[in-house]
């Protein structure tokens, strides 16, 4: 073997001397073969490793500051049973944005207590879910919810721990629509007041809570983005909470326990980039979180965080066969060559969707011929079926070529869909040289089992 790839790679990739890839010990060829393609490939060590990391790295970083830190793995960027028990293992809880994923979550044996619910538009048979389950807690996400909570609690006879989630202003992330926490937005109540002034929605949400005995105030919630690689949003984010919870004790004498700053750290999606490294944004965090309860002299609450994509999506890769490939001459005389895969955007929607961008690689052989230009599009009916916007390839590049897309482990198969009804992908975790599916392939009697005629 010849080494790691590197950034954005996992850890568990290599090429060998002869050109060929593996991942976790396993020749790509070998999944190819045995598994199909396309297929999404998932290496488990990866995985646990960058779990480990941000349950350390937070847990020291607040134990210096005095206070305790709770690491949920946000199920959204990628949850299967075989998942969910990972980041169990590894020390995490996980955190749910719906029923489906709430399900996937207790059937993986994670306790309710060490699960959270979130949704800005929860039905009642969710929210009923979840105290069923005794979910350690419900994130509230408007006024409406809080009653709704409340009503179904008190018909169970339990009560609900709950926190409030709240837009603090502070706008962080890549794409406007991953950015969520500036006003113009579905999620969380605002921290500023309204239009006629009095308090703000987050402090009247805070309030309404505080008055119902069938909710237990746990605390506040607030998350401003994905793909963030500056940890001064999280800073800012945290001065914003922080004061709106001394605000709430002045006026109740409520100090919540708990407040959560969300996820949305930043991975490497393309060689050269630097990824939002745990320790330093956990240091950062712990530093500013101290200094902000000092100076509203107030005891430090316990932090919760949600890492999705920065434990998932290094993880995982992509695995494609080439079939078209077409040069296109381009208005300015350059000449871009179009390679087409078995897959495309109904197994990563993120380039059409965000204009998100990826690298791709041949994987299954060596090339020594000159690379040239080239884009990486799908097999759907739609120009913007995109996989890889731009990426040097190996001028030979042909028919039955593997290619393998890095980084996809976050948001491909949680995103995918039956698009042109194509079949979606297997998930393949690899480890210690063997591999083993965890979502099997989806076939066509499976989509004609849903269509009643």
């Amino acid at each position: 073997m010849t080494g790691v790839l590197g950034v954005p790679w996992s850890h568990g990739v290599v090429r060998r001397a002869d050109g060929a890839v593996e991942v976790g010990g396993v020749d790509v060829r070998d999944l190819a073969a045995e598994h199909g393609t396309p297929a999404y490939v998932l290496d488990e060590a990866d995985f646990r490793a960058r779990a480990r990391g941000y349950r350390t790295a937070f847990a020291t970083a607040f134990a210096e500051v005095g206070t305790g830190v709770d690491v949920y793995y946000a199920g959204k960027a990628l949850l299967t049973v075989a998942v969910a028990r990972w980041a169990r293992e590894e020390g995490l809880r996980v955190d749910t944005a719906s029923g489906g994923e709430l399900a996937v979550a207790l059937r993986a044996g994670v306790p309710g207590a060490e699960i959270g619910l979130h949704g800005n538009n929860k039905s009642d048979a969710e929210i009923a879910a979840a105290l069923d389950a005794g979910v350690g807690r419900i994130i509230v996400d408007s006024l409406v919810e809080v009653d709704r909570v409340a009503a179904l609690a008190a018909a169970r006879g339990v009560v609900a721990p709950v926190m409030v989630r709240v837009t603090t202003g502070v706008h962080a992330g890549g794409h406007e629509y991953i950015s969520t926490a500036h006003e113009d937005q579905k999620f969380g109540l605002s921290v500023s007041a309204g239009p006629t002034g009095g308090d703000s929605p987050a402090m009247q949400a805070l309030l309404a809570v505080v008055a119902r005995p069938e909710l237990h105030l746990l605390g506040i919630h607030s998350h401003i983005g994905s793909q963030i690689l500056d940890p001064a949003g999280f800073e800012a984010a945290a001065r914003v909470v922080l004061r709106l919870r001394a605000g709430l004790a002045d006026r109740t004498g409520v100090l919540v326990d708990e407040v959560d700053l969300g996820g949305g750290y930043g991975i490497a999606y393309l060689p050269g980039e630097v990824p939002l490294e745990e320790d330093r944004i956990a240091k950062d965090v712990a530093s500013a979180v101290a200094a902000i309860c000092a100076e509203h002299g107030t005891p430090l609450p316990r932090i919760s965080i949600e890492p999705g994509r920065a434990v998932v999506g290094p993880a995982g890769l992509t695995l494609y066969t080439v079939g078209t490939v077409k040069p296109v001459v381009l208005d300015d005389g350059r000449v871009r060559t179009y390679v087409s895969v078995d897959g495309g955007m109904s197994d990563n929607i993120r380039p059409a969707l965000y204009g998100a961008d990826y690298h791709a690689e041949l994987v299954g052989r060596s090339s020594d011929a000159e690379p040239v230009l080239a884009r990486v599009v799908g097999k759907h009916c739609e120009s913007g079926d995109v996989v890889v916007h731009e990426v040097m390839l190996p001028g030979d590049v042909r028919a039955g070529d593997l290619l393998a897309v890095a980084a996809t482990g976050a948001y491909g198969r949680s995103m995918a869909s039956n698009y042109n009804l194509l079949t979606r992908p297997p998930v393949v975790a690899v480890s210690g040289g063997a591999s083993r599916v965890l979502v099997r392939r989806e076939t066509t009697d499976d989509l004609l089992a849903l269509d009643l005629g």
